[in-house]
């Protein structure tokens, strides 16, 4: 009792020093349970919260009275009301507790932005900052890093002073990569973490619910707001037999995106179960986690297990493997007999080596008929880049598999036939790489080892080889690769698969190659079979750290200043969008109906445009020009209802916005899937939108437009797309009468005939106040002036 009087006098002094309001010191207080061990190494005075976990899961358990999920155990347990709060599997909106906050540079700018927009003083809970996403490949690791810390210096300042005044941690250029970042100093089993990027969910791998989502939900954490995500359902995938050979964790999510397609997986989590999971090491774990966002799914996670436990000492921090050892059956298992709304399983002992793409990460190829598809569909069979790594395959037993592969063929006087490029995940895997050989290796091999970054995965990537337009082929261990979206030519045909099918593959040099069957010819000319890779699991030596890169927020950071220059080209201050007001929207006009996928690549392009993630303006530029106007099949081209000339649709709606035009854009099936920025809603809203219009949303975008302001709004009936013509007019009626739960009227206008549809709509209560308020942001400023 007096350890425990000595915690909470240890907070309240913390409180009192950092002045920070009564209900950041009711989360620190509830943090500090009767665990003593650190949240991490960076965060010691929040401890574990598994104590408190536990007796949320108690009052939860007792109200719902059946067996719980490992996730459904996950996430009740971070609920802000347990003992209130409606659960219900797809139709609840849960308030939860996360335990912290990530933000890539990219997306961060913005939610900082924002959080200082909304006068709060410092961040409620853990929050970090990581410069991953604005480090461009072109020659080599440091002077490709060098060139961004040129570059990019502006918006680094920024970030690092505005994570130092508001209490956020930095993570400097060079670091590595969020994902990977989390998962060697942050992420713990039972962890409910969100980040602004959609591949969060990589924590999974370590027993955690770490959620992707947009810069407005960081914001309300941040400001110790409850945050609100749709209870989701639960898809089990059991796992029975055994990795092994040319078989890898990659081959799981490849082939679980075959089975439930890009859009299977949205409103559920992934639960992955079975005797088979203990075969896949925490990092391999991790990957399969990574690429649930690819099938659109919420998060995925695995249970804690002696892997987990392996890699948590592995990377100092067995005094969290231990302290999750005492929870491991009461929260973080599933119960026995708890129910699923959907089971798959996949035998590991029969799981073929798979290759997906290309254009999209769900076409999948098992290696055995990759050659007979590639040349049946036309692809161009021979590849000319071959590029390993990333937030999903850069753990040390990927790269120690793939150099396995090099020496193997460096053995018979062969190196990879193509460029063959690493991306370190980590300045740790970096340096630990570099020590043991196995840089040297893919030196030897006829590889250069990039920079600790995101580069090709999200388009940073100088390529030199192909034209614009030139039909080629690349193969990634990667996660996304739609159209465009590793070298901004729309003509690359980009397959995703293992990092050891890449390093396979390079060595051949065309896709009509198996190694599993195939031979291949050394120098001396004889045949030759490359041999199953292998590599340890975790260092011998343990990890080499490398490059001290972490900056700590000092303990009051009140002095520190934060400017941005009103005539800077990168960053820009907020201004409030406009509040609703009051009336039905009507005669609105369609500035773009979009034909077929539509990802939020298509809606905001990164690559070059990354640059402007901080300044709204100027990004909308890019707004709607990767996605395809029904009217002529063509990208970046629409018509100007009120002038009838052609132009860039950017153009077309700073137009719409200047007369005070209000218009709508019309869109197919999962509109907005793929990465979680949320410039892909603050640009239709900047530039004058007020709905969006689909036959179906993916979950983070849909809630984005949310967040601005915006109507998401799908088709009662999806065939009343085709009623919408590029020259409708559209009223959205009845928003007197807006409600959850109850449909809009909608009105099309076409040549003088009224098509009168139905809309549909996910919003709540206070989902409905954000609009009305004109954008989350301004409803939460809302609230603190009538309090």
């Amino acid at each position: 009792m007096v350890q425990y009087s000595r915690l909470l006098n240890v907070q309240a002094r913390k409180v009192a020093r950092y002045a920070v309001d009564l209900q950041e010191r009711q989360f620190h207080a509830s943090c500090a349970a009767a665990s003593k061990v650190a949240l991490s190494k960076f965060d010691q005075t929040v401890y574990l919260p598994y104590e408190k976990l536990q007796k949320n899961l108690e009052v939860v358990k007792k109200r719902l009275g059946r067996p719980l999920t490992l996730s459904e155990k996950v996430l009740y347990s971070h609920l802000d009301n347990p003992a209130k709060q409606d659960i219900e599997r797809g139709v609840s909106y849960l308030r939860l507790r996360p335990d912290r906050v990530a933000m890539q540079d990219a997306t961060a700018q913005m939610a900082m932005l924002q959080f200082i927009s909304s006068g709060l003083k410092r961040v409620a809970v853990p929050s970090t900052i990581h410069c991953d996403h604005l480090i461009e490949a072109q020659i080599g690791g440091e002077k490709d890093l060098a060139r961004a810390k040129d570059i990019n210096a502006e918006v680094y300042k920024f970030l690092s002073t505005a994570g130092a005044k508001y209490g956020v941690g930095f993570w400097k250029p060079g670091s590595g990569i969020i994902h990977q970042i989390i998962l060697e100093n942050y992420a713990f089993p039972g962890l409910l973490m969100i980040g602004t990027d959609s591949h969060t969910p990589n924590g999974g791998g370590l027993g955690g619910l770490c959620i992707g989502v947009g810069g407005a939900d960081a914001v309300d954490v941040m400001a110790n707001i409850p945050w609100e995500l749709k209870c989701p359902n639960v898809i089990g995938v059991k796992l029975t037999g055994k990795i092994s050979g040319w078989t890898s964790p990659k081959d799981v999510i490849l082939k679980v995106a075959d089975i439930l397609t890009v859009k299977g997986g949205t409103g559920a989590i992934v639960e992955y179960m079975g005797n088979g999971v203990d075969s896949i090491s925490c990092t391999g774990m991790a990957t399969i986690c990574n690429m649930g966002a690819e099938i659109g799914a919420t998060t995925s996670i695995f249970p804690f297990n002696k892997r987990m436990a392996d890699y948590l000492t592995s990377t100092g921090r067995s005094a969290i493997a231990a302290e999750a050892g005492k929870y491991q059956a009461s929260v973080l298992t599933a119960d026995s007999g708890a129910k699923y709304d959907q089971v798959i399983e996949i035998n590991l002992d029969t799981l073929e080596p798979h290759i997906n793409g290309p254009f999209t990460p769900d076409l999948a190829h098992p290696i055995s008929k990759l050659g007979a598809n590639a040349k049946k569909n036309g692809y161009p069979m021979d590849i000319r880049v071959g590029l390993i790594g990333s937030c999903t395959n850069s753990s040390y037993e990927d790269m120690g598999r793939c150099a396995s592969i090099a020496k193997n063929a460096m053995k018979h006087g062969l190196k990879s036939k193509i460029p063959f490029n690493v991306t370190p995940g980590s300045e740790q895997i970096r340096a630990t790489i570099e020590r043991d050989g196995i840089a040297k290796t893919f030196k030897e091999f006829g590889g250069t080892v990039l920079a600790n970054a995101c580069g090709p995965c999200i388009g940073q990537w100088d390529r030199k080889d192909v034209k614009k337009g030139e039909k080629n082929t690349i193969v990634t261990s990667y996660n996304r690769n739609f159209t465009g979206r590793n070298d901004a030519n729309p003509a690359t045909h980009c397959f995703v698969t293992s990092p050891e099918l890449v390093t396979a593959l390079s060595i051949a040099g065309t896709l009509n190659f198996n190694p599993l069957t195939d031979e291949l010819t050394g120098t001396d000319g004889k045949k030759f079979k490359l041999e199953s890779p292998f590599g340890d699991e975790l260092p011998q030596k343990g990890f080499d750290p490398g490059m001290d890169t972490y900056e700590a927020p000092p303990s009051d950071g009140s002095s520190v200043k934060v400017d941005v220059d009103p005539k800077s080209q990168r960053l820009q201050l907020l201004e409030p969008f406009d509040v609703w007001n009051g009336k039905d929207l009507t005669e609105m006009t369609v500035l773009i109906k979009v034909k077929g996928k539509c990802t939020t690549d298509h809606i905001s392009a990164a690559g070059p445009w990354l640059k402007y993630r901080g300044h709204l303006d100027n990004i909308s530029n890019n707004m709607f020009i990767g996605a395809t106007n029904i009217e002529n099949n063509e990208m970046n081209k629409i018509k100007n209802q009120v002038t009838g000339e052609w132009a860039g649709v950017p153009d077309v709606a700073r137009f719409y916005k200047s007369k005070g035009i209000n218009w709508v854009a019309v869109g197919d099936e999962n509109y907005g899937e793929g990465s979680s920025r949320e410039h892909a809603a603050l640009e239709p809203r900047h530039l004058g939108a007020r709905a969006i219009i689909t036959k179906s949303f993916a979950r983070i975008h849909e809630t984005n437009l949310k967040k601005q302001g915006l109507l998401p709004l799908t088709f009662a009936n999806p065939a009343d797309y085709d009623k919408v013509q590029p020259h409708s007019k559209i009223s959205i009626l009845g928003l007197n009468n807006f409600a959850p739960g109850k449909q809009l009227d909608c009105e099309i206008k076409t040549d003088g005939k009224v098509d009168k549809v139905k809309l549909n709509h996910s919003f709540n209560e206070q989902q409905i106040e954000w609009f009305k308020a004109g954008s989350a942001l301004n409803r939460m400023k809302q609230i603190a002036a009538n309090k």
